[in-house]
């Protein structure tokens, strides 16, 4: 047997579009993807399964069963190999993987239940701690400060720059990028180019970081981006 639809509708708005993992809530459908098609990440994971040698398999089960909304977990690819791996099998057990569904569910009921979304303004305000904490870490340390400037051979110093970027800048990008990805739809069409570009280069810049892509390929920091934060902040927007 299939999954049914049925199963399938329920699963995704249950789980709220996020994998279920503890601590993962990625985002598993993309509406907007630069031009491309919107497209899923999401796996729709058999908690028992779904056949004879499988992980968690129960012979006890009918095929309606194993296919049906009970039985299955909604994860990002990364999370459905860890809890289907052979030597993870007594760690993710079948008990332990509805217990960890069901506390995603009750987590997404939570947020919904929470407050509106915020304004632009009350937005923007969230974001510009995290930009200008990156700002003054780029000032202070980065490759156009006075410190690599006067002292451009200075590894210690440089090793300072190395370490801002990974627990100071990379972080504070996600946070920003998760917040744009949540509450997008507050800016006008004027303003998504500006949104669209900090994106882009949050996701290039810690690629760069990660040694996946040369230096050359970073998208530069938008100023428009700050510059339109800051205004909205200030009012004008």
């Amino acid at each position: 047997m299939a999954i049914s639809q049925k199963s399938i509708k329920i699963l995704w708005s249950a789980a709220g579009g996020r994998c279920a993992f503890p601590d993962c809530w990625e985002r598993l459908c993309y509406h907007e993807a630069e031009g491309a098609a919107p497209y899923t990440l999401g796996e729709m994971a058999h908690i028992c399964g779904d056949k004879p040698g499988a992980n968690r398999h129960n012979p006890n089960q009918t095929d309606a069963e194993r296919d049906d909304y009970q039985n299955l977990i909604l994860l990002c690819p990364t999370h459905h190999t860890l809890i289907d791996r052979e030597e993870n099998e007594s760690i993710y057990t079948a008990a332990a993987l509805h217990e960890m569904k069901a506390a995603h569910e009750v987590r997404v009921l939570e947020r919904l239940d929470k407050d509106e979304s915020p304004t632009k303004a009350e937005l923007a305000r969230k974001i510009l701690p995290h930009l200008e904490e990156n700002r003054q870490s780029w000032a202070q340390y980065g490759p156009m400060s006075e410190l690599a400037r006067t002292q451009p051979h200075n590894a210690a110093a440089h090793a300072v720059w190395v370490s801002e970027r990974l627990s100071v800048i990379v972080p504070n990008n996600r946070k920003i990028a998760g917040l744009l990805d949540e509450y997008k739809a507050l800016f006008d069409a004027g303003e998504q180019e500006a949104v669209a570009a900090f994106l882009m280069h949050a996701r290039s810049y810690e690629q760069w970081v990660e040694d996946a892509i040369p230096y050359a390929a970073v998208k530069r920091f938008p100023m428009e981006f700050d510059e339109l934060i800051r205004r909205i902040c200030d009012g004008g927007a």
